[in-house]
């Protein structure tokens, strides 16, 4: 019977044939006997990494031979020479607390369609988070792509890994945030689970080479595992963002800020929670596009129109309820329209890009209806 046996290196569980005395590990190219560091002694890197370790590299997941054709990993063939490779990513954030939050901020460094204001975006969340809302800053994930650790760009790798953090041992009263300030995009929907037959996606940094992150994966990891008791709210900063958690209910609402919640689960597909209750603020519809722009903060300083309303409400409306929320981030985009309108001819160009971009109106959905006005926003 195979058994279990700890990288010395990257703190992998592997599984290992009986016959087998010496192995390398296929992920971080460590090469020990199988006697070397019994899984029970192993007692200094278990304090180092904690419960952390089986999150970020779950057993079976990444050890596994590329094919999958084999029922035991490829860590424990032949042995060849090989340039060492890096340590799997693992979070500096403790898994513990209340409340926890992951932030992205991309701003495609390089690229055609770069942004300037996601990195600021992120900052900005994650001082409301912290300064304003109680969020311990050691339970704050940041990923944004002018970092130097590679293991803190916000790559695909880094995202997912992050995900799976955010929600690990979630109990009954925690809090979790999931911000995310980029490029967002529509594919094709393949296991016609979408109404419209297009998935939403987020686009990583490095998603020309590794792929976009579809609204299926999002919520099969950060939206089905919460509890009852728990909550994740999740503001997006995106285009085409409207379902990007495909939650099971949209709010729909008029300039007069009477809403209805419309019902948009699929029967053949489950995408609830576990218990637990999961809102997104999302910057446009899943067929609307935003970007980043300079006209709400009257400076050459970018920040993206959703962020920008959603902070300044939270920080100036006392006492919130959902209703009063939303109402407060569309008023803010309305009234800068509105300014911009009146300021004459001189504005035209920045007008008709500010239509293009932020003039579409912030959405709520929802693992579940509920009275929007009644309810406090808390986080």
């Amino acid at each position: 019977m195979a058994r279990r046996h700890q990288c010395g290196g990257c703190l992998q569980y592997l599984l290992v044939p009986p016959e087998v005395q010496t192995i390398r590990c296929g992920l971080c190219g460590t090469i020990a006997g199988t006697n070397d560091m019994p899984v029970a002694s192993n007692a200094r890197a278990t304090a180092r990494w904690g419960q952390v370790r089986d999150l970020l590299v779950p057993p079976g997941q990444d050890s596994y031979s590329a094919s999958g054709t084999h029922s035991f990993p490829s860590v424990y063939g032949p042995l060849r020479p090989q340039h060492p490779q890096p340590r799997p990513a693992l979070s500096p954030v403790s898994v513990h607390g209340r409340k926890r939050a992951m932030i992205c901020g991309l701003s495609y460094y390089g690229k055609s369609y770069s942004l300037k204001g996601s990195i600021n975006d992120a900052m900005c969340l994650r001082y409301l988070l912290v300064e304003k809302l109680g969020f311990p800053l050691d339970s704050i994930l940041m990923l944004t792509d002018d970092q130097n650790d590679p293991l803190l760009k916000p790559t695909k790798r880094n995202m997912r890994k992050g995900m799976r953090w955010l929600v690990y041992g979630c109990q009954p009263g925690d809090s979790l945030v999931f911000y995310f300030s980029g490029h967002g995009d529509q594919q094709e929907d393949y296991n016609l689970d979408e109404l419209d037959g297009y998935d939403e996606a987020l686009l990583p940094i490095d998603h020309e080479t590794e792929g976009k992150i579809i609204d299926d994966e999002i919520n099969e990891t950060i939206v089905r595992p919460l509890p009852r008791g728990a909550k994740l709210h999740a503001i997006i900063d995106a285009c085409h963002s409207g379902t990007i958690l495909d939650l099971s209910f949209d709010c729909k609402m008029n300039k007069e800020g009477y809403y209805i919640w419309e019902d948009k689960r699929n029967p053949k597909f489950n995408k609830g929670t576990s218990g637990g209750l999961a809102f997104c603020f999302s910057a446009c519809g899943d067929d609307q596009k935003a970007s980043d722009t300079n006209v709400f903060t009257g400076t050459k300083t970018n920040t993206g129109a959703m962020t920008f309303s959603f902070i300044q409400a939270v920080e100036n409306e006392p006492d919130l309820t959902y209703g009063r929320l939303l109402i407060a981030i569309r008023n803010t985009i309305r009234e800068v329209n509105a300014r911009l309108r009146k300021k004459g001819t001189i504005k035209t160009l920045v007008n008709k890009v500010l239509q293009k971009s932020t003039v579409q109106e912030p959405q709520l959905s929802s693992s579940y209806p509920f009275d929007i006005y009644k309810k406090r926003f808390l986080l």
